[in-house]
């Protein structure tokens, strides 16, 4: 494996490379990252991750600092499962400058984009640097954060970038928690606790299924995440997918997701549920 800090190092390593599978992350990876580098690899020639924290998607509250990282250890990982080719940038790479930003249009101001301003701006400035540099056949990016991949699927079709995304399934815990690096915040009895919110979404998909209402499946998810202790929810929507607009009848793919808020620890999970 190949560890590079430069634009100009991987660039070089990616000539003729042939095919490239890219998994971008924030690294501290669990199971659910290298799920992505085991997609990546059955369809590539060449897997290229990148790790790095990019501070423009951070709010002023939020835990920037604190994020979890451990590159030794993430090394280790990317080496095990296969990765080719290793980018890991500083910012001052990724921001040599007081730049502009990609503005998303339309569909953050909804789910976490409601919730934390600016937020998908910076993830979408920060993937569409690292798709220049890299330059990807595929890029591979797990629903855990639906509105995530939505949107930087929307911005791969407004802006004719050449590159495929692949959409990958949630990892778990044998409990149902979502995998995510931010589960380091939580304490053993927080994670037992928080197992009951993928119950819930699975409750609610089923409800949608036996056709209740969108308004009376809300309800219903109210009162079980509410029940969660030493919690309070941050939102709770079904929108139409991947569009991120209100359900209508010609609504096909339908994303039940939740957020939920523990003493050091924000997390989202959902389910998505293909009408007919």
């Amino acid at each position: 494996m190949n560890i590079v800090t430069t634009p100009h190092d991987l660039q070089k390593l990616l000539n003729d490379a042939g095919t490239i599978g890219f998994v971008p992350t924030m690294g501290y990876l669990h199971e659910g990252h290298l799920s992505l580098v085991e997609a990546a690899k059955s369809e590539n020639d060449l897997v290229v991750m990148s790790i790095f924290v990019n501070p423009t998607q951070f709010g002023p509250n939020e835990d920037l600092d604190r994020y979890p990282r451990d590159f030794e250890r993430d090394e280790a990982l990317a080496r095990e499962a296969g990765v080719d080719v290793l980018f890991y940038p500083n910012t001052e790479t990724m921001y040599p400058l007081d730049m502009a930003r990609v503005t998303v249009r339309t569909g953050a101001d909804v789910l976490c984009g409601a919730s934390r301003p600016g937020h998908f701006d910076g993830v979408l400035t920060v993937v569409s640097k690292l798709f220049n540099l890299v330059r990807p056949t595929r890029a591979y990016f797990g629903l855990k954060d639906a509105q995530q991949v939505a949107l930087i699927e929307g911005y791969v079709r407004d802006y004719f970038v050449p590159v495929e995304i692949r959409r990958c399934p949630i990892i778990r815990e044998e409990s149902g928690l979502a995998k995510s690096s931010r589960n380091v915040y939580l304490s053993e009895t927080e994670k037992a606790d928080a197992s009951d919110i993928n119950r819930a979404l699975a409750e609610a998909k089923d409800a949608l299924v036996q056709g209740k209402t969108i308004q009376d499946v809300k309800a219903h998810l109210e009162e079980r995440l509410k029940n969660i202790p030493n919690s309070t929810i941050d939102y709770i929507e079904i929108k139409d997918y991947p569009t991120l607009t209100e359900v209508t009848s010609a609504s096909t793919e339908l994303l039940i997701a939740v957020a939920v808020q523990f003493e050091r620890a924000r997390l989202i999970d959902n389910v998505i549920w293909k009408r007919g």
